[in-house]
């Protein structure tokens, strides 16, 4: 407060708040001689502003929001006499009175490379710049939080000791804490091997369920009057806003234990009766499988095989999402990854981290195109696209199978058969296509039979004609292994081993599609349907998605209800 001001304030107390006119008269002067001063000050401030080329900008009275504020601390804000006024998530202006300062700049790089904003500085007078570092005093003192979440042995052992099944998390949740629930709920996934844990706000109550081999199962029911606490301490872990319930926002959070690191991807939506949480859990150790243990069989695992040790072309898996696609992929690179081949992907997102191999990210500037030309500049001998989900994306990889690499990418279609339709309804010239392309995978993921609790299954009549009709369409070689007058197939009853749910672990189903002259005459053709493909695939000894995973049903694998339920014949 200036000494005029002040002068006015003694004056008040002096008369205990009587003033005579007189002395009314000698405040409002000094009020107002004030204010020509702070006038002035701002004038000069902004013509100083005008000479060095800079927007001014008065801070008295501006609203500057606390959550601008903090972008730079109180420490830093005093020692450079800058501080940041304005941010909306997209742009950052920050104030200064000494633009001059080498430092000055290094901190609007600094933000620029933190918040990824557009960043602006501004000139401002003393006056106003002491206003503004005035308002620090009335940010909220917030502890720092740990956004990391350490689950160690002895609190994941604590919990998961009373989680013999899933269904045992209702008893501990009705007498858990709110930072225990959170942690129960992931040491529960944990266990039971879910791929996703899905938190669902209703009318009455939250529902907890998890994603076990592909199939949702539920698990809890949580009290609504608990809910906004929970989900405040699942934003806190997941690094999204607290405050924010009206749109959909994405965090991560991260479980180490000593076997393993677990990246969990979260999901906050909002929903009519409260937001829905679902977390997907990417576990490292689920990496290791091997090209070998896919479960591709017979001539089709040959076929493959064969493709996969050639030094070019593309080979396509397909299916829908959560079909294992990636995990086919990640299992053939595995194979390839040896010292003398150069491997790089370019993935969205990187869901798992593999050794000795170059993998690279998709974002809103890198594209799977953009990331694919500059990919073929680094001299690799195998490739791996993600999705090729457009033509630019498409035509890019099949010149690079053409040109000495090997493409590995996926495509969204049913099966094998719908592979080539697909590109050249993107636009893919066939006579390109044709040469680039060495096989075609269609598969789905079906739940292992329970090794515990296996029993020979009770098959209706309807399910048994059905399934002899798609056995007997089987390849000559594959069909005289089969002894159709006395099928046997399996399934599971439940145990605690499976947590009665009869299943545990789960395997591929496939169809194999290799290039062959019939085939390359259907895509030389330009109007190859989906039908012909897959007649031409079968006359040429194919065994479909359906016949297979009947053949993993008989040798007690799966069972025949899991195959009918992934796969459909056609």
């Amino acid at each position: 407060m200036s000494k005029d001001l002040q002068s006015i304030e003694d004056l008040i107390d002096a008369s205990h708040g009587k003033i005579t006119d007189e002395e009314s008269a000698q405040a409002k002067f000094l009020k107002k001689q004030e204010e020509i001063k702070r006038k002035e000050t701002e004038r000069i401030a902004k013509n100083k502003a005008s000479g060095l080329g800079l927007p001014y900008i008065n801070l008295v009275g501006f609203p500057i929001s606390p959550e601008a504020l903090s972008l730079i601390k109180e420490e830093e804000a005093n020692k450079l006499n800058a501080v940041c006024f304005f941010y909306d998530g997209q742009n950052i202006r920050v104030a200064t009175t000494n633009p001059d300062n080498p430092l000055i700049q290094d901190l609007l790089i600094k933000l620029q490379e933190k918040y990824h904003c557009n960043v602006r500085l501004y000139f401002v007078s003393p006056l106003s710049l002491d206003y503004a570092l005035k308002l620090y005093k009335s940010l909220p003192k917030v502890k720092k939080i740990d956004r990391k979440i350490n689950i160690n042995e002895e609190d994941l052992n604590k919990f998961t000791a009373e989680f013999s099944s899933f269904n045992k998390l209702q008893e501990q949740i009705e007498k858990a804490s709110v930072t225990d629930i959170v942690t129960m709920i992931l040491a529960a996934a944990i266990k039971s091997g879910a791929s996703d844990v899905h938190i669902e706000a209703e009318e009455n109550d939250i529902k907890v369920r998890y994603r076990i081999d592909g199939v949702l199962h539920d698990a809890a029911i949580i009290n609504k009057e608990l809910w906004k606490k929970i989900i405040s301490r699942m934003k806190i872990l997941a690094r999204v806003k607290i405050n924010v319930d009206d749109k959909p926002q994405d965090g991560r959070i991260t479980i180490q234990t000593k076997e393993e690191r677990i990246d969990i991807r979260v999901s906050f939506l909002p929903t009519n009766y409260g937001e829905s949480v679902v977390m997907r859990l990417l576990r490292s150790s689920s990496v290791g499988l091997a090209f070998e243990d896919l479960g591709i069989r017979g001539k089709a695992f040959e076929q493959l095989k064969r493709e996969v040790e050639r030094p070019n072309g593309m080979i396509i898996t397909t299916g829908p999402t959560g079909s294992g696609k990636t995990t086919t992929l990640y299992a053939i690179l595995k194979k390839l990854n040896k010292p003398e081949t150069k491997i790089i992907t370019i993935e969205d997102p990187i869901e798992y981290q593999l050794e000795g191999i170059n993998q690279s990210q998709t974002s809103e500037k890198y594209t799977f195109a953009q990331g694919l030309r500059s990919i073929v500049r680094q001299d690799p001998d195998v490739i791996m696209v993600g999705e090729i989900r457009d033509l630019e994306t498409a035509e890019i990889a099949i010149q690079a199978a053409l040109t000495g690499h090997l493409v590995l990418s996926t495509i969204h279609t049913n099966d094998a058969a719908g592979t080539v339709p697909r590109f050249l309804s993107m636009g893919a010239k066939p006579f390109l296509l044709a040469p680039a392309l060495n096989a075609m995978i269609g598969q789905r993921l079906v739940r292992r039979i329970c090794k515990e609790c296996k029993v020979e299954a009770k098959l209706d009549d309807e399910k048994i004609k059905r399934a002899k009709k798609i056995l007997s369409a089987l390849p000559p070689e594959e069909k005289e292994k089969i002894d159709f007058d006395n099928l046997k197939f399996y399934t599971g009853k439940g145990c605690p081993a499976c947590q009665e749910i009869g299943y545990k672990g789960r395997i591929g189903i496939y169809e194999i599609m290799t290039m062959n002259e019939e085939i390359e005459k259907l895509i030389l053709s330009g109007n190859a349907s989906e039908y012909d493909m897959r007649n031409a695939a079968i006359r040429n000894g194919m065994v479909t998605m359906v016949q297979d995973g009947l053949l993993k049903a008989l040798d007690g694998i799966t069972s025949v209800d899991e195959v009918f339920r992934v796969a459909e014949e056609k």
